[in-house]
C-alpha cells in the first residue's frame, strides 16, 4: 500500500507510527490523530504539503480500519483548502534570453527541464548512467518511483557530448566544474539550491522580474504538448505520470473556448440516430 520514497502515503504512516509506536491498530484512537495534527502545524508546512499529507493520512487510517480492524478515525483528520495549480508559463522572449545567456551546466541543466519536462531536481541528477550514447537515450526514474525513457534533442546531446562516461559525476556538475570560476561555487556541487540560486543571479542580471522558475519550463513544454497533439495521455507519458489527475494538475489552467461547429458537430449522431428510430 506504501509507495516510493518521501510519497505523501509514506510520509503519513511514518507519523502515524512515530506517534502509535507498536500499538495494534484497535488501539489507535483520536488522540493519536490530535498529535499528528498539532505536528504538522508546528512544523510550518507549505500549504500543498498539508493538503497532500492530509489527504494521504485519511486514506492510511481508511485502510487500517477498512483492512485492518482500527477505529474509524480519518474523520479526525482535518480538511485544508485546496490549491489552485500554479499557471505560470516561460514566455518565448524570456527562454530566449535565459538561454542565450546561460553558461553551458544550467543550459543543460534548463534543456532538460524544457525539452524533455523533466523535474529540475532530477534533471540535476542525471548522468552518464542514466545515458546510453548508441541510442541517444535518457533513461531514469521518476520522483514517484516510475521508469521514464526519453529521447535526448539535438542541443541536450550536444552538450552531453562535452561530458565524460568514465565517471559518476552529474552531466550539470560536469559542466559545472569545467567553468572557468568553478571555484567560487559553494562546495555543495550541482545542488538544487546552488542551481536555483545561479538561476536567480542570472534572472536578475538579464532583468527578468516576472517570477519564473525552472519547473515552469516543465509546465510550458507540458502545455505545448497537449495544444500540439490535442492528447492528454501523450503529455501524461511525457512527464512521467501515473495518475492523470496528475497531468491534469499541470494543464487545468490552459483551458480553451469550445468552437460552435464543434458543438454542432458533436450533434450530428444524435440527430441522425432520432430520424433513423422515427422511421
Amino acid at each position: 500500500y506504501i509507495v516510493g520514497p518521501g510519497s505523501p502515503a509514506r510520509e503519513a504512516a511514518k507519523a502515524l507510527i512515530a506517534q502509535a509506536g507498536s500499538l495494534p491498530p484497535r488501539k489507535l484512537s483520536a488522540a493519536h490523530v490530535s498529535e499528528i495534527e498539532d505536528a504538522f502545524a508546528r512544523h510550518g508546512y507549505a500549504q500543498s504539503t498539508k493538503v497532500n499529507r492530509g489527504a494521504a493520512l485519511r486514506r492510511v487510517l481508511r485502510w487500517l480500519w477498512e483492512c485492518h480492524g482500527a477505529p474509524k478515525l480519518d474523520q479526525h483528520v482535518r480538511h485544508y483548502p485546496g490549491l489552485r495549480p500554479r499557471n505560470v508559463t516561460v514566455r518565448q522572449d524570456e527562454r530566449a534570453r535565459i538561454f542565450d545567456a546561460a553558461p553551458d551546466y544550467m543550459r543543460l541543466w534548463l534543456l532538460l527541464c524544457s525539452d524533455l519536462a523533466i523535474r529540475s531536481g532530477t534533471a540535476a541528477r542525471l548522468g552518464p548512467d542514466n545515458y546510453n550514447t548508441d541510442t541517444g537515450l535518457l533513461t531514469f526514474t521518476t520522483k514517484y518511483g516510475e521508469k521514464l525513457t526519453l529521447p535526448a534533442t539535438a542541443e541536450i546531446e550536444t552538450l552531453l557530448g562535452h561530458c565524460s562516461p568514465d565517471t559518476n559525476v552529474s552531466f550539470v556538475r560536469q559542466l559545472w566544474m569545467s567553468e572557468p570560476l568553478c571555484h567560487k561555487v559553494s562546495a555543495t556541487g550541482n545542488g538544487q539550491a546552488s542551481l536555483n540560486a545561479a538561476f536567480c543571479r542570472l534572472k536578475r542580471k538579464l532583468g527578468i522580474t516576472r517570477k519564473v522558475t525552472p519547473h515552469d519550463f516543465r509546465r510550458t513544454t507540458a502545455v505545448a504538448m497537449l495544444r500540439h497533439t490535442r492528447d492528454i495521455n501523450a503529455v501524461r507519458a511525457l512527464l512521467g505520470h501515473r495518475s492523470l489527475q496528475s497531468t491534469i494538475w499541470y494543464l487545468d489552467h490552459d483551458l480553451e473556448p469550445v468552437a460552435l461547429e464543434t458543438l454542432e458537430a458533436i450533434k450530428r449522431p444524435f440527430l441522425v440516430s432520432r430520424k433513423e428510430q422515427s422511421a
